[in-house]
């Protein structure tokens, strides 16, 4: 027998008391039932992403949120300005054209971010822009944006910034409101360690202003008639009611730990696997600051990385991820987010021992392990 891991880069592993939560019996979503479920968790998501903006979920994948994102603020023929460093960023510029907008891309290399300073160039040289889009977490590359420094440069415009939050929210530390970041979108099958099926938007004053005078066509996706609905402990057509009932389980279990010590655990963990991959004279594929959510390894030199990811998949029943687009066969992605804790470190990497091995890679047998050991054994 083994036991199955999956340990990609979303969807996650969910906890056993999220999944009994989801087993119960079905309730109809305009019930008193349901509006004292809603209650609870529009407070919890409050507090998770750190606004006093309503969130609003919605029944679609994190690719739906930022379409929503897009077609709430903005207007056929705007100018934007979109954060191109990875596959994630590629969606942005892909959903704005499909809307007819003007796409400024501020691309950088795979693995590589794109400075705050530059930002602040392209609005100056262009005062036309009317949203800068960027992902927090870039889970193609595992690297982390400097949202924070992003949303100092569009504080002092007309711009808004729109942030793609799905692989950072409950995982890196992103303080809406402080930062001024004036929209988020995230999903539910990362840091919240829920099935896929529910995105989120929680948009600020900036970017409801814009929503005001947004031509582009919406009608699922349409916030605002959204945001009276879930002021009213609603939502504006049917939710996915199973998936709320596990969210409120989630944000209990977010609330009982603490952000801090949610943020604090994930920086462990990703320090620790990264640790690992190097003990093995493996090469992080991150140039910029690293993700808390994953790593993205360069695979060795003349090996197919979907080789390691089959790999896992056959010799240890671990599901990792390989590279995306122009990365696939390059790099491999161990996830070690949401629901994830040191042993399941250990496990990935002492895995990744006996699959470099089995490829014909040479291997310090136990180095990763004692690597991650060591990270895992500082106070902090």
């Amino acid at each position: 027998m083994k036991k199955y891991q999956l340990m990609a880069p979303g969807p996650t592993p969910v906890p056993a008391e999220v999944l009994l939560a989801m087993a119960q019996p079905m309730i109809h979503h305009r019930t008193p039932q349901y509006e004292a479920l809603f209650t609870e968790v529009r407070a919890g998501l409050k507090t998770l992403f750190q606004t006093d903006a309503e969130v609003l979920p919605l029944a679609c994948s994190g690719t739906g949120a930022m379409e929503a994102a897009v077609v709430n603020t903005l207007s056929s023929g705007d100018t934007v300005a979109v954060i191109r460093a990875g596959k994630f960023g590629d969606r942005w510029v892909e959903i704005c054209k499909a809307y007819g907008l003007d796409v400024i891309e501020l691309a950088a290399d795979f693995g590589h971010s794109v400075a705050a300073a530059r930002v602040a160039e392209t609005l100056r040289a262009n005062p036309r822009v009317k949203a800068v889009l960027t992902q927090h977490s870039e889970s193609s590359t595992g690297v982390l944006h400097d949202v924070r420094g992003y949303a100092g440069v569009t504080r002092g415009h007309d711009a808004i910034l729109i942030v793609d939050a799905v692989s950072s929210l409950g995982i890196a530390d992103l303080p809406m409101d402080a930062w001024g970041v004036d929209l988020v979108v995230s999903g539910s099958q990362k840091g919240l360690m829920l099935p896929p099926g529910v995105a989120f938007c929680a948009l600020g004053e900036k970017a409801w202003a814009k929503s005001k005078t947004s031509t582009l066509p919406k009608y699922y996706f349409n916030l605002t008639e959204e945001r009276k609905s879930v002021a009213k402990n609603e939502a504006h057509f049917t939710p996915a009611v199973s998936i709320i009932i596990g969210l409120r389980e989630v944000l209990r279990m977010l609330d009982k730990e603490g952000l801090p010590n949610v943020f604090k655990r994930h920086d462990r963990l990703a320090r620790a696997t990264r640790a690992g991959v190097e003990a093995l004279g493996l090469e992080l594929f991150a140039r910029a600051t690293p993700s808390p959510a994953l790593t993205a390894v360069v695979s060795p030199s003349g090996v197919d990385s979907e080789k390691i990811v089959r790999a896992y998949a056959q010799a240890h029943n671990i599901t990792i991820a390989g590279g995306q687009g122009e990365m696939k066969g390059k790099v491999f992605r161990l996830g070690h987010m949401g629901y994830a804790a040191e042993f399941d470190v250990i496990i990935a990497l002492a895995a990744l021992e006996q699959v470099l091995a089995a490829l014909g890679q040479p291997v310090d047998f136990g180095a990763s392990v004692r690597a991650a050991q060591k990270i895992f054994t500082e106070k902090s």
